[in-house]
C-alpha cells in the first residue's frame, strides 16, 4: 500500500558486492517494493567478472520521476556494500552525509591469495572515519544463525531498508513474489534480523 507522500519519496541507492553474494536478488526485491509503492524505478546492473567473483554493483534510483538509471559520483544517498574492501573501492559515489551499510565479511580476491595484492588492513575503522553514519556488522554470521548464510543478502536488505525509513511497505508480500516459495519464510526471518541492525542498535541476536 502506499500514499500520496510515500510516493514524492525519492532515492539514490548503489548496492556494491562480488560475484554469488546474491547483489541482484537483493536488488530486485529493492525495486519491486519500490515500485509497488508507487514510485518510479530505475535498475541498473553491472556484473563486472561475476562469474570468477569479481566486483558487482547495482543502481537503483526511485522518486516520482526518474529519467537516468545511473547514479554519479558523490550522488548515492546510501551505499549498501556486500564486502568491506568493496564498500572502500566504491566510497566516492556516496553523497556527503550519505549513510553506508557494509557488510563486515572479508572476500579475498584471487590478486590477494596469489599474493600479488594485499588485502586492505583496519577496513571499518577507515570507513568509520571517512562517513559518520556507518551501519557495519557480519551479515553472514546473523544469516548462519537463522540456518543458511546464502541468506545474508536479504539481512543486509532488512538493515537498508530500516535506515532509509522505507518500513511503509509490505516487504513479506513482496519477497513472497519474488524469492523462491522454499525460501520464503528463512528470508521474512534474514529481512527481519537485519531490519533489528538498521539502526546500527541490534534489538535482536
Amino acid at each position: 500500500m502506499s500514499d500520496g507522500k510515500n510516493q514524492d519519496r525519492a532515492g539514490n541507492i548503489l548496492l556494491v558486492g562480488v560475484g554469488g553474494q546474491g547483489t541482484i536478488l537483493a536488488s530486485k526485491v529493492l525495486s519491486e517494493g519500490l515500485v509497488r509503492a508507487g514510485a518510479d524505478v530505475k535498475m541498473s546492473e553491472i556484473h563486472g567478472m561475476s562469474q570468477r567473483g569479481g566486483s558487482v554493483s547495482t543502481h537503483v534510483k526511485f522518486g516520482p520521476a526518474v529519467y537516468s538509471p545511473i547514479i554519479d559520483e558523490g550522488e548515492a544517498d546510501t551505499l549498501v556494500s556486500f564486502e568491506k574492501a568493496e564498500a572502500a573501492r566504491w566510497l566516492s559515489y556516496l553523497r556527503p552525509g550519505g549513510m553506508l551499510v557494509v557488510n563486515d565479511y572479508e572476500i579475498r580476491p584471487l590478486s590477494v591469495l596469489t599474493g600479488m595484492a594485499k588485502y586492505p588492513d583496519d577496513v571499518i575503522a577507515r570507513l568509520r572515519e571517512a562517513v559518520p553514519g556507518v551501519i557495519a556488522f557480519d551479515a553472514g554470521a546473523v544469516a548462519s544463525r537463522l540456518g543458511n548464510a546464502k541468506a545474508q543478502n536479504i539481512v543486509l536488505l532488512g538493515a537498508l531498508v530500516r535506515c532509509m525509513g522505507l518500513g511503509y511497505i509490505d516487504w513479506e508480500a513482496v519477497l513472497k513474489d519474488t524469492v523462491p516459495p522454499k525460501s520464503y519464510e528463512l528470508n521474512v526471518r534474514a529481512f527481519e534480523a537485519g531490519r533489528a541492525w538498521g539502526t546500527g542498535s541490534p534489538q535482536a541476536g
